[in-house]
């Protein structure tokens, strides 16, 4: 039975130059992550990349953000076109989008929502970095605004092994279908 693409889209999340290098297990991440762009776009699925980043200064940044606050000098001082850049190993293509977030969920201080509703999408296949953060983030505010989720495991990395095999396997069966990549492509 063919797979229902209608109403769906791709989210590579965090896949950026700024956020690899953060986790060794990303680089070999890469070609899996590659490989679901490559059938997406085979199945004419859209692919729609999601990074985090600042202006340049990091305004966005509150000292009361636990996670980001701490490195607000950091975010500062860098060069956020260079952080914010996709890896060129699942790099987007001519007019595919990229969005921009300001916080962890992928629809946090983005206009994802926007693009998702004016492409008709109602179904995310979901990767990216980190198990614990963007995917997490993105999946249960994706749930609460009613999108049907599919997360590709191992299409997804963590610094913490534990904690993306309990995410996978225990906490995101709850709200999404968790298949692998050659689940997924069948």
């Amino acid at each position: 039975m063919e797979p229902n693409t209608q109403n769906t889209a791709l989210l590579v999340m965090d896949m950026q130059a700024g956020i690899i290098p953060m986790l060794p297990a990303a680089e070999a991440l890469l070609p899996k992550v590659a490989k679901a762009i490559a059938s997406a776009r085979e199945k004419k699925i859209p692919v729609i990349y999601v990074v985090v980043g600042f202006r340049q200064g990091a305004p966005e940044v509150n000292m009361n953000n636990k996670s980001f606050g701490a490195g607000r000098a950091k975010y500062a001082g860098m060069n956020m076109e260079e952080f914010m850049t996709v890896h060129p190993a699942v790099a987007p293509t001519e007019g595919e989008i990229t969005v921009t977030k300001r916080r962890v969920s992928s629809f946090t201080g983005s206009d994802l929502e926007v693009v998702l509703r004016s492409f008709g999408i109602q179904h995310l296949i979901l990767t990216g970095i980190a198990t614990s953060g963007v995917v997490l983030s993105t999946t249960r505010e994706a749930a609460d605004k009613d999108y049907r989720l599919t997360i590709l495991s191992d299409c997804c990395a963590d610094a913490d092994e534990e904690v993306h095999r309990v995410l996978t396997t225990k906490i995101f069966p709850r709200q999404a279908d968790v298949k692998t990549l050659e689940e997924w492509i069948g």
